[in-house]
């Protein structure tokens, strides 16, 4: 046998081999594992055969309603409030998993009153909302007491009578208004004793074999990593508790920014203890996270906002990328190509996701990850603060005003929670959009991988040196596929399911009873790393003469004139019949 031809088997067994030591695959094998057991427990071990027959049952209680009646009555109104009460969170699996990876809970004065409440704490929140939920439950009472009578008179007439059915109409929807608010008036009766402490160890010993277990196959000791692993799980769990006080939910820095904050603390202070650094893996955990995202990226999701949609989150992004980038390096003269990169993807595509994504594509340093998520994170904080005070001081239509915090707030949370400020529509628009533009996390690796390897690395390559396609697959993170492989399975199965199925199976069960729950912990868990990790000594030569900080905010800036004016175009001039649908 010839010395290429052995050449070649040794590069296939290393190939081979990738798929169980490297961190991508790993991350995707970890990220599949969760999602499948997620999918069995919710569908052929769980609810679904008994969730079909209650929405059939629902369903020809609204098909005979429709057939009967000019609009939605009661009755039809009633079956579909039966559909949203069925929830997989709610089935014996999913309080299971509720449970154990519970989060620190909300709090205003006590930091303790995250972790405990008692059975006398609970009776005496309950007993102070209850007055207020018996007058909201009352008025509902009342007003369906009304829209009954409008609707007998309505039906009296065989639904031909356009006024009496217009009256019903109006009854039916105070109605409606007056159930929505009894059953959040509801819910603050419904506070319960608990104490997550139990449950936070038992989710640190599992996570910390689980990622101990990928530690190992990559050739890293599991015993160090566990041994530091509680360290990196506890200013985790001290985020959530933070990110949970009233004041920090009310302006925005959630459990991302205080881990980060709280990390660099402890790092730029007393230390890092050496024993906690094997644990903290950044990047293990966030791939992990970035793989379980995928399954909340679904194609219908995308489909409902259209084309305009498309336009915003499709269309601006790269644009944004290429000019951000052009600006760093002929304008300001940034002398690190890597950081400019970074920086431009972090505030163009969705934040932190996407510079990991990028950093991995053009090899950036750690500092300077850190540096380009920590302006993310300061700068979020702010726009989900400003824009929706913006959007309402000068009278910017809902859906627009959606459409544009979609595109421009860096993270998911913060886009929904900006959007929820303006209504449910704008909450709709801005979290869609934001799903459209997370497609374009793999999209930005593989282009910027492939642009690092065949221009910026081949200025200083030896001369004749040629590219193949070998390196650009080398170069590009192998954990985007599974980031994509789980949007296009998800959205599959939610396709399958139908509308009323998939709420209650995928959104309500696999997604925010599996996927999620766990996705939001690896991104704790990587932001407590990255403060854990960083030393500000390395980030400061990077900031010198502000570059960095001029680049994001003029990149931004263009970023919000652009996408305020593709959405007012796509959404208003050119597609205004899919704006009066939403």
């Amino acid at each position: 046998m010839s010395q290429d031809s052995n050449i070649v088997i040794d590069q296939g067994k290393s190939a081979w081999s990738d798929l169980w030591t490297k961190e991508d695959y790993l991350a995707i094998w970890l990220g599949f594992i969760i999602i499948a057991v997620s999918i069995l427990a919710y569908t052929s071990l769980g609810p679904k055969a008994e969730f079909e027959q209650k929405i059939a049952v629902a369903d020809k209680i609204q098909a005979d309603e429709s057939a009967r009646a000019s609009f939605k009555t009661i009755a039809w109104y009633n079956a579909q409030d039966d559909k949203s009460k069925l929830k997989g969170t709610s089935t014996a699996f999913g309080k299971f998993a509720s449970h154990w990876t519970k989060q620190p809970g909300s709090w205003k004065t006590n930091p303790l009153d995250a972790f405990i409440r008692t059975e006398d704490q609970a009776r005496i929140l309950n007993e102070k909302a209850a007055p207020k939920y018996e007058e909201a439950k009352a008025t509902a009472e009342a007003a369906r007491a009304a829209a009954i009578v409008a609707e007998d008179s309505a039906a009296s007439a065989s639904f031909q009578d356009q006024t009496l059915n217009s009256a019903a109409i109006t009854k039916i929807a105070e109605w409606r208004d007056a159930e929505k608010t009894a059953a959040a008036a509801k819910k603050k009766t419904e506070n319960k004793a608990y104490n997550v402490f139990p449950s936070l160890i038992g989710l640190c010993i599992v996570l910390a074999l689980v990622f101990g277990l990928g530690m190992s196959l990559m050739g890293k000791s599991l015993s160090e990593f566990a041994f530091g692993f509680p360290g990196v799980f506890a200013i985790s769990v001290l985020a959530y508790m933070l990110g949970a006080q009233a004041i920090s939910k009310q302006y925005g820095f959630g459990a991302e920014a205080w881990g980060v904050v709280l990390g660099m603390l402890v790092a730029n202070t007393i230390g890092t203890p050496k024993k906690v650094l094997p644990a903290c893996q950044v990047e293990f955990f966030i791939k992990t996270g970035l793989v379980l995202l995928g399954a909340e990226v679904l194609f219908n999701k995308i489909i409902a906002i259209g084309i305009p949609g498309i336009f915003v989150a499709w269309v601006v992004t790269p644009i944004v990328i290429v000019v951000t980038y052009a600006f760093g390096q002929t304008i300001l003269k940034m002398p690190s190509r890597t950081l400019n990169i970074v920086i431009s993807a972090d505030m163009s595509v969705c934040g932190t996701s996407a510079a990991i994504a990028t950093a991995a594509a053009c090899r950036a340093k750690k500092e300077e990850l850190t540096l380009s998520i920590g302006l993310s994170l300061v700068f979020t904080a702010i726009m989900m603060i400003a824009m929706p005070a913006f959007i309402k001081a000068v009278g910017i239509p809902e859906v627009l005003g959606g459409a544009w915090m979609g595109g421009t707030i860096d993270s998911t949370g913060a886009v929904a929670a900006a959007g929820a400020f303006l209504g449910q529509k704008a909450m709709y628009v801005a979290a869609t959009i934001k799903m459209i533009q997370n497609v374009m996390i793999g999209v930005t690796a593989f282009c910027v991988a492939l642009y690092w390897v065949t221009k910026v690395e081949a200025e200083t390559a030896p001369s004749g040196h040629k590219v193949g396609l070998g390196e650009i697959w080398h170069r590009f993170p192998k954990f985007v596929l599974g980031f994509i492989a789980a949007s296009i399975l998800f959205s599959v199965i939610d396709a399958s399911l139908g509308k009323d199925l998939g709420g209650a199976i995928l959104e309500h069960g696999i997604v925010r009873g599996g996927t999620k729950v766990l996705r939001d912990w690896f991104f704790a868990l990587s932001f407590a790393a990255i403060g854990l990790s960083t030393n500000f000594r390395e980030l400061s030569k990077y900031f010198k003469g502000g570059k960095p900080i001029i680049l994001y905010v003029c990149g931004q800036s263009f970023n919000l004139v652009l996408t305020l004016t593709m959405a007012y175009i796509m959404f208003y001039l050119v597609f205004p019949e899919i704006t009066a649908k939403i």
